[in-house]
């Protein structure tokens, strides 16, 4: 495990702690629950980055979370897209979408099932798919924090790639490995602090462990709002491969800086 993501996990994990427990005891008005919402909500983000001149390179990210909840049923949908290019070569290329459909059994009390699927063309793996299910708690849904976690089982599904790059680093062509699938076990911790009306902090902490590679993702984010519908956002994510193959870097980091709109 490399320093930068064992102080990471260490971050994200003591400040969960400190702010669930410092918020536990407020009186009820504070911990009241927020209205619930029935149908659709949800939000995107977009960002974009192009430089000229001695350089030329652009950036680009889209995210897009949207959630119909019906009684005791709620569906989420995660989407989102990465792409890089700094003159002729393409340096970053991600997609990634999840589904996920929760029962709420009693009010903390949910069970759900997933689906998970990312094609990263720098993360060592052509793709990487899985079906799980589990239970999940819900120890916090007040006005101003929200805080859920889930484990569960499943199955996975992926595909190791080689790079044959040039002098400076680009990837010319991949090789593809052999696929493989096996049981895993997985992980979520979701966490929302709001400060205020208009500033809020998230975080979310995913992971999937299983026989070939144990993947972890973990995105914080601090969102203020600018209107009822327009938001910017100044995002850190994690991307951890526990075994990629060989020459490929175990761990990717990005920071955004996003326009956020709601649904």
């Amino acid at each position: 495990m490399t320093d930068p993501y064992r102080g990471a996990v260490v971050l994200t994990t003591l400040m969960i702690s400190a702010l669930a427990a410092a918020h536990a005891s407020h009186a009820a008005d504070v911990n009241a629950p927020p209205p619930l919402i029935v149908g659709w909500a949800g939000k995107g983000e977009i960002g974009y980055v192009m430089s000229t001149g001695n350089v030329d390179a652009k950036s680009a990210n889209a995210k897009l979370d949207a959630a119909h909840t019906n009684g005791p049923w709620k569906d989420a949908l995660h989407l989102e897209a990465l792409y890089s290019k700094s003159a002729a070569f393409v340096s970053g290329e991600r997609w990634a979408a999840l589904f996920q459909t929760n029962y709420q059994l009693t009010q903390p009390l949910y069970v759900f099932g997933q689906l998970h699927y990312i094609d990263d063309k720098f993360s060592g793996f052509s793709y990487q798919g899985s079906t799980t299910a589990g239970v999940g708690y819900i120890f916090l849904a007040s006005a101003v924090n929200k805080l859920s976690a889930q484990v569960g089982f499943g199955y996975r599904n992926l595909r190791p790639e080689a790079y044959v790059k040039d002098a400076a680093g680009n990837v010319l062509y991949r090789i593809p490995g052999t696929a493989s699938g096996n049981a895993i076990v997985t992980a979520a911790v979701d966490y929302e602090h709001d400060f205020n009306a208009t500033t809020k902090l998230t975080d979310k902490l995913q992971t999937e462990s299983g026989a070939a590679n144990t993947l972890l993702e973990n995105d914080l984010a601090v969102q203020v709002q600018m209107s009822r519908r327009l938001a910017l956002s100044a995002g850190y994510a994690i991307h951890h491969n526990s075994s990629p193959p060989a020459g490929v870097k175990k761990m990717d980091t990005l920071t955004t800086l996003n326009l956020v709109f709601a649904l």
